[in-house]
């Protein structure tokens, strides 16, 4: 076989030229005269002069060499298959945002990580960087005037409304999340309900007054039914209803409602509602309670944080704001806007005695106590969070709803017929034509 230049492959050693060994890097020069001669080379003497392990001199003595880069174990890994669990589409806790299921790991999990080592290791896994593509709209395109306010001007109202939340016991109910946000300091109260009725509303504005220690000049808000008749337009300057215009003026303060479609005008308050989110990655991981408590630790860690684009934390700012708020009204003004509860015991008539007037609740509840709430006009009954009975208030003596009754009667078996419904509605009429006019 004729060999021509281009059948050789060509390879280039390094070559020794220097044989003093000054650290373990210098080691690989041993290597040749290991091969080539009968030389033996004492190890342990070695590693005794470098201050080695004896292992790493053959190590080196072999042709080790150590890695410029630092190979690292991604942060999330350990946290790879409660992640996938969290974000499976049969979940149905709901992460809107990488920040919430930060948080929440943080909260459930004790994950130790910071939050930038958070978003750069999800980015590797191309399976959870999906999931957050397109969860929410974006609005990075829309222009907004930055504006602020003066201490103890102004506050921002607004509701969550609607938020379909899982139970722990597997019930879905529809909760109302009410925030109101001081606009100068940014702090902010939250309250969790499942209706938004406006004795809720007043009832949640004199609270958040007392928590902030004042009232504010002006109220900004949108031209929600419980606040305006009469909505506010580029035309009009709308019309606020009777009730709440005399709230306002019982409380000193001025309404500012929005231009009907104009939300940035209440952008402050508009932010931090985006935040309640947060709610939907504990779907079907709490009860109402826990729900409550929830919000409660969400509203205490916003108020404490250092809020982005003004470097204040709000809690610390609200201190410097309370001295321009103006004062609470006279206790005898806010109590005829305050909710209270009452806990009541359910006589073996299976009712419930109220401002001097009974009203029935389901039989099953004889001998238990109850939480009894009196707002729009009605009557609210209540076993823990679970509304059991609504009665309209009324100043007649005895109250019963002909369901309840029916009940009754059908435990007690004071009827001799199977007819019980006629019987009730019969007994019912003949119980309101004597105790009505009583």
């Amino acid at each position: 076989m004729k060999f021509t230049r281009r059948n050789f492959l060509i390879i280039t050693k390094q070559l020794v030229t220097d044989f003093e060994i000054k650290t373990v890097k210098d080691l690989y020069k041993l290597k040749p005269l290991m091969e080539g001669t009968s030389l033996k080379i004492n190890k342990s003497e070695i590693a005794r002069e470098l201050n080695v392990d004896r292992r790493t001199v053959s190590k080196y003595i072999n042709g080790f060499k150590k890695s410029k880069t630092r190979q690292r174990t991604n942060a999330l890994s350990s946290y790879h298959k409660i992640i996938h669990e969290l974000l499976s589409p049969d979940n149905p806790q709901v992460f809107y945002y990488k920040h919430i299921l930060y948080l929440y790991l943080k909260d459930n999990h004790n994950y130790k990580g910071s939050y930038r080592t958070f978003c750069e290791c999800l980015l590797k896994v191309s399976e959870f960087n999906d999931y957050f593509k397109k969860k929410r709209p974006s609005n990075v395109n829309q222009v907004t005037v930055r504006y602020e306010t003066a201490a103890g001007k102004q506050a921002q109202l607004d509701w969550k409304e609607s938020i379909d939340f899982l139970l722990s016991n597997g019930d879905t109910i529809k909760v109302n999340v009410f925030v109101l946000l001081l606009s100068y300091s940014r702090f902010r109260v939250y309250y969790l309900s499942l209706t938004k009725t406006q004795d809720i509303l007043l009832n949640f504005l004199d609270s958040a007054f007392e928590v902030f220690g004042g009232v504010p000049g002006e109220l900004v808000t949108d031209n929600m039914k419980t606040v305006m008749d009469d909505p506010r337009t580029s035309y009009s300057k709308g019309k606020p209803n009777t009730k709440f215009a005399q709230f306002a003026k019982d409380y000193g303060f001025k309404i500012k409602p929005c231009i009907v479609e104009r939300p940035k005008t209440k952008g402050k308050v508009e932010s931090p509602m985006r935040l309640l989110d947060e709610i939907r990655a504990y779907n079907g991981q709490l009860d109402y309670d826990g729900l409550t408590k929830l919000v409660q630790k969400m509203n205490d860690r916003k108020n404490s944080e250092v809020v982005q684009g003004t470097g204040i934390i709000p809690i610390m700012f609200l201190k410097k704001e309370k001295s321009f708020l103006h004062p609470l009204p006279a206790e005898s003004i806010r109590k005829t806007y305050k909710i209270t509860s009452k806990i009541l015991k359910v006589n073996n008539f299976s009712m419930i005695t109220c401002r001097n007037c009974q009203y029935s609740v389901p039989v099953d509840y004889v001998g238990k106590y109850l939480t009894v709430q009196i707002y729009d006009d009605y009557l609210h009954v209540y076993d823990s969070t679970k509304l059991i009975a609504l009665h309209e208030v009324s100043n007649r003596k005895l109250n019963y709803l002909q369901s309840h009754y029916e009940q009754i009667a059908t435990v007690s078996n004071c009827f001799r017929t199977t007819d019980i419904p006629k019987m009730a509605k019969e007994n019912l009429k003949l119980i309101g034509k004597i105790y009505d006019n009583k």
